[in-house]
């Protein structure tokens, strides 16, 4: 399979992976920042947010660094997580996802940043 190239940047800030009840009711700590995502399933409410916002008892884990890729992507366009992640993947790196209408964020952990970033630029993509 033949990669695409693409551009990403780091979006400023540590953030937090959070899992909540899935009755829970999206809390107001985490609608806040320039950066969060809340998503309900019938298991569980998954919040990332600035990792600041999370009160200590909520069960969470930190310190991820989420990366833009540069969209936006038409929903006909395929492959292009996967050309990003892969990489990532092949080199045991792990990842949180996140997609919205016209982009995709991928988190890692601050520990693989720098692996990551290494990773990232030998497979072809470039940071803004």
């Amino acid at each position: 399979m033949t990669r695409r190239s693409l551009r990403f940047s780091r979006v400023p800030g540590r953030f937090a992976v959070c899992r909540l009840d899935p009755s829970a009711a999206v809390p107001g700590w985490a609608l806040q920042g320039e950066f969060f995502s809340a998503t309900r399933t019938a298991d569980e409410l998954s919040i990332v947010c600035p990792v600041g916002q999370v009160p200590a008892e909520v069960q969470h884990e930190d310190d991820w660094v989420c990366l833009k890729l540069q969209g936006p992507f038409p929903f006909s366009e395929t492959g292009v997580l996967v050309s990003f992640v892969q990489p990532l993947s092949e080199r045991a790196i792990p990842i949180f996802a996140i997609s919205t209408f016209d982009t995709d964020y991928v988190l890692v952990k601050e520990a693989w940043v720098e692996r990551t970033l290494d990773v990232l630029r030998d497979a072809g993509h470039e940071a803004a």
